[in-house]
C-alpha cells in the first residue's frame, strides 16, 4: 500500500500527529523493525559499560538542560 501526504501542505501540528500516529503503530511490531548493526554495536558496548561498572547517568533533569546548551 503507498499512502501519500500532502506534505506540503499540512501544517507542523498535522506533521507531529502523523509521525506519532506512525511511532504508535511501529511500537507495536516492534519485533519486525530491523536495527541496523551500527545500533545494535552501539547498544551493545553501552550494556558492556554498565556490566563493567564504568557507565556513568543523568537525570532527566540534566539531561534536559545538555541538551538545551547544546542546541542554543
Amino acid at each position: 500500500m503507498d499512502a501519500v501526504l500532502p506534505l506540503d501542505q499540512m501544517t507542523v501540528e498535522e506533521k507531529l500527529r502523523a509521525m506519532e500516529a506512525i511511532w504508535r503503530s511501529l511500537s507495536k511490531l516492534e519485533d519486525q523493525v530491523p536495527v541496523p548493526d551500527w545500533h545494535k554495536q552501539v547498544l551493545d558496548e553501552r550494556q558492556r559499560q554498565i556490566d563493567a561498572g564504568e557507565a556513568t547517568f543523568v537525570s532527566l533533569e540534566e539531561m534536559k538542560e545538555r541538551v538545551r546548551k547544546r542546541t542554543g
